[in-house]
């Protein structure tokens, strides 16, 4: 199967943000909203409510005015021969209707509607006969007079005979408009709100004084950050900020310890690298110099050849820098995870370090699975790991051994890739630091920046991998026990058919 030409990673795009993230609030602001907004709203139901209150509380002692009154007028009321008579003088119905601000109505009715005194037009209260014989409770309604609202006490009032037969029932009523008591409402209404105009003010004000000292501590915060220097990052003292941005400031701290982790590593490997690159530039520069002062051909020859080499040594350990960077910021650059093939993946590999393995004289086999084995990866990263652990069995492994490629599963939970070799194999106790920086295992005089493994660990971590080194189970003399390198890839659940997505073949 020929392979399909790699195509160019998209260069990666950063989400547009929303529309939200746009505008910038202010917490300040929001606070302030949210405090102001509830009082706003509630202050006209106070009023509402105060209103109310107001009017329930004016009604009262004109109620029971209204109640004397209804009262005085049924001790007047008389049974003679059997009629219903009263005896309310002239200048006591002066004194009941004397008032400056309301109109008031009396009427008295007989037990047939009869009319005794008083105002003939008032309105007669709805009630059915049963409450009509409840005689002896003053009772109150809201009506009108003459279009005018009116508050009207009545009750319905037995009046003895003198023959001692059935008393008699006489209505007894008083009306009189509403303006004492609407008046009264209004001065109660006028000394409750005409404080909270004053209050308000001052309440608004002392709440943008508390918003304003309460925040003070991000301002603080912000001054404290602002002044530090841009290499300073030393952890915030959390004890120095109030609880509630104390989370804040802890997710702060560990994003600087990262931050910290991370330039010292950045630091450590450039001053590494540096180091790693003084050699081989400097071996070039030597032999340079030597070839220059040379005049015999073979001499000359022996230079470039040694030049050649240390070029050659200088531009892998630049390609490993490089494919260890691409590593590094691949969760960065955007990269595509897709579904693949991981069998056909490693043979193409395998096929292309074929030429390399007849130069070491090495035996480089194969082994896979008849049927596909799907995971999600990005293909480019995983060649580069492969690749790097192809090429560090070939330079470990002696000539006329052997490396195996071989790719297998585990009733279809997780995904093998291994590479097993008959080399010195790894020790037990190095088997944790080769995958470090530029690390070399003493003793070892295989060519190599120290780059490899540490691309392998990077690649397989961001593809959720495990990477562990064993030593080779079929390795036949115990002086090359051989390393074997396992990557546990997690298998994805088939979401689709075969048919209906094809995998990807590099």
């Amino acid at each position: 199967m020929s392979a399909v030409p790699e195509t160019a990673e998209p260069e990666y795009q950063p989400p547009a943000p929303d529309a939200d993230e746009d505008i910038q609030h202010s917490l300040f602001g929001e606070i302030l909203d949210w405090m102001l907004a509830p009082l706003l709203l509630l202050w006209p139901m106070s009023i509402a409510i105060t209103y109310l209150v107001a009017k329930s509380i004016a009604n009262q002692p004109f109620d029971h005015a209204l109640e004397d009154s209804v009262t005085v007028l049924a001790q007047q009321v008389r049974s003679v021969d059997g009629k219903l008579i009263k005896s309310l003088s002239g200048s006591a119905r002066d004194i009941l209707r004397a008032d400056d601000i309301d109109n008031v109505y009396f009427q008295i009715q007989g037990p047939q509607g009869e009319h005794i005194d008083g105002d003939r037009d008032m309105p007669q209260p709805v009630l059915d006969d049963e409450d009509k014989t409840s005689a002896g409770g003053v009772r109150f309604r809201n009506d009108s007079m003459h279009g005018t609202p009116v508050r009207v006490a009545f009750a319905y009032v037995q009046i003895e005979r003198n023959d001692g037969s059935t008393p008699q029932l006489a209505l007894v009523q008083v009306a009189e408009t509403l303006e004492k008591r609407a008046q009264l409402a209004n001065a109660i209404i006028k000394g409750v709100i005409l404080p909270q105009f004053i209050v308000l003010p001052v309440v608004l004000a002392l709440v943008w004084f508390a918003l304003a000292r309460g925040l003070s501590p991000l301002a603080q915060l912000q001054e404290r950050i602002r002044a530090r220097s841009s290499e300073d990052l030393s952890p915030i003292a959390s004890n120095q900020v109030p609880e509630e941005i104390s989370p804040l400031v802890r997710s702060l701290n560990e994003m600087l310890s990262r931050l910290s982790l991370t330039i010292d590593m950045q630091k450590r490997f450039i001053a590494d690298a540096a180091h790693q690159m003084r050699t081989p530039l400097a071996g070039m520069r030597m032999q340079s110099e030597l070839a220059l002062r040379q005049t015999d051909s073979g001499e000359i020859h022996r230079s470039l050849e040694q030049l050649a080499k240390s070029s050659e040594a200088a531009t892998r350990l630049v390609n490993q820098l490089l494919a260890l960077a691409r590593a590094e910021n691949h969760p960065q650059t955007g990269s595509v995870m897709q579904s693949l093939d991981l069998s056909e993946l490693a043979r193409m590999v395998v096929q292309d370090w074929v030429q390399a393995s007849f130069s070491h004289r090495i035996d480089l086999g194969f082994e896979a699975p008849p049927l596909p084995l799907l995971i999600t990866g990005n293909p480019t990263m995983l060649r580069e790991l492969l690749s790097n652990l192809i090429d560090n069995a070939l330079r470990y492994t002696p000539a006329g051994g052997s490396v195996t490629v071989r790719v297998r599963s585990d009733e279809l939970e997780h995904g093998y890739l291994e590479v097993e070799d008959t080399g010195p194999g790894i020790a037990q106790g190095e088997r944790e630091r080769v995958f470090e920086r530029f690390y070399r295992i003493l003793g070892n005089t295989a060519e190599g920046s120290g780059l490899g493994l540490a691309i392998v660990r990077e690649i397989a971590q961001q593809h959720g991998a495990e990477v562990d080194i064993f030593s080779n189970p079929r390795a036949t003399q115990p002086k090359l026990p051989g390393a074997l390198f396992r990557l546990t890839f997690p298998l994805p659940p088939a979401q689709h058919d075969d048919e209906n997505e094809a995998p990807y073949y590099g």
